[in-house]
Parts: C-alpha cells; sequence; structure tokens
C-alpha cells in the first residue's frame, strides 16, 4: 500500500488557454504571451526548443488569421505543459484540415506546416491536426522540455 498519496504535479504543469481575434495583430500578441507564460510558470526549456515553440505558434496563428478567419473571427490557443513536454495548440472554428504542401522554391509561402513539422521532428516532439466537436480543427505540436539528443 503507497502511503505518500497522489504524485504531486511540478509547478510550471498545467494548461492555459486564450482567445483572440483572427486578425494579424494577434500573431506577435501570441508569441509573447506563450513566452511570457513559460517564463512566468517558470517552465525548465532550453531556448532552443523555446525558439521552436515559439515559431510553432506563429505559424499556427498565421495559419487560422489567413485560412479561417471567414468562418471562425476568434481563434484560442491553448498552452499545456507536464512534468517533460510543453504542448501548443491553435484551434478554430474553420472545418478545413490544412495539409502540409511540398516546398515550392518559387512560392513565397504555404510551408507553414513542413516548418512546423521540421521543428518538431528535430526536436523529438510530435504534432498533428484533428477536428474538434463543434465542427471546426485543432492544430497541435508537443515538444520535449529538453532538446532532443541525437
Amino acid at each position: 500500500m503507497d502511503e505518500t498519496g497522489p504524485a504531486q504535479p511540478l509547478p510550471y504543469e498545467g494548461v492555459w488557454r486564450f482567445t483572440a481575434p483572427a486578425v494579424d495583430a494577434s500573431v506577435p500578441q501570441a508569441r509573447h504571451a506563450v513566452r511570457d507564460l513559460l517564463v512566468r510558470q517558470g517552465v525548465p526549456v532550453s531556448d532552443d526548443v523555446t525558439e521552436g515553440l515559439l515559431l510553432i505558434v506563429s505559424e499556427l496563428v498565421t495559419n487560422a488569421v489567413r485560412h479561417a478567419a471567414v468562418l471562425s473571427p476568434v481563434l484560442a490557443v491553448e498552452v499545456a505543459v507536464g512534468p517533460e513536454w510543453v504542448r501548443v495548440s491553435v484551434e478554430d472554428s474553420h472545418p478545413y484540415r490544412p495539409t502540409a504542401l511540398e516546398a515550392d522554391h518559387g512560392q513565397t509561402g504555404g510551408r507553414g506546416l513542413l516548418l512546423v513539422r521540421e521543428i518538431t521532428r528535430e526536436a523529438g516532439g510530435a504534432c498533428d491536426i484533428a477536428h474538434t466537436a463543434s465542427g471546426g480543427k485543432v492544430v497541435w505540436a508537443a515538444l520535449p522540455l529538453k532538446h532532443a539528443v541525437r
């Protein structure tokens, strides 16, 4: 019989969610909000992982603003931190499920999800897209708090 009871969460563990209008100004605001949250909570995340995570937030919010704003004037950003990982997700109400496009060197856009997948892979994390119960979608990426050792 375990006398110690359930393990207590670490001080930095938790889930935080905020909403923002689906406008360009929300991209840097979301990035700053996530950075401030990581610092305020004392999340033990390396500089490399932090920079990757913030780039992922920028890409996901930009995609929601550019491609979902017509049907989703508000988007939600969620940050979940566990003992060994941090997960960011962006949710919108648009039913379209994006796919990572192949790189076209003549094209100036359309590579955001490829970048998200590459950053996630290099860090040893995971990313995916899921439908929400309300018919929208959530795009997420989870990275380990410590950078993957190669």
